[in-house]
């Protein structure tokens, strides 16, 4: 499971699918509704939150506005009401380290996408993060810290 820290826009359509169906996964498992997933580590920070179902809504809902820009057909009945707007921090370590992860992707996976963005240096991140400066995030999974 990958919830990206990094704005939606910078996903290929793949990679945009695939995000939806994670976040949608992820709800579920805040909601209490799936038993698989429920210590991954990207969960951490929607768990802290103080509203997490409605932080994974708002998540989602900036996934669908990304969708519909693109005129793609995501279900919005699925997005969920968003109740708390308290936002939720990101370290610019976490950012990058996600950005270099992304355009790895992208190189392998669609390299038109990965010309249009390769020069970006610092990604807008989630409309729902907050960039701090700090380093990747301690619930990320590195090969070595």
């Amino acid at each position: 499971m990958r919830l990206w820290s990094v704005h939606p826009r910078y996903l290929d359509p793949q990679g945009l699918v695939a995000l939806w169906r994670e976040a949608l996964l992820a709800r579920a498992v805040l909601r209490g509704k799936t038993r698989g997933y429920r210590n991954h580590p990207q969960l951490d920070r929607f768990q802290s939150h103080p509203s997490p179902v409605s932080a994974i809504n708002a998540y989602l809902a900036a996934v669908l506005a990304e969708a519909a820009l693109r005129s793609y057909a995501f279900d919005q009945s699925k997005a969920g009401p968003v109740r708390d707007h308290a936002r939720i921090t990101v370290t610019d370590g976490q950012l990058a380290y996600e950005w270099q992860h992304l355009l790895r992707k992208l190189q392998l996976r669609n390299p038109a996408c990965f010309r249009q963005w390769c020069s970006v240096l610092s990604p807008e991140p989630h409309p729902l993060f907050d960039s701090i400066p700090g380093p990747v995030e301690q619930w990320e999974r590195l090969a070595i810290r």
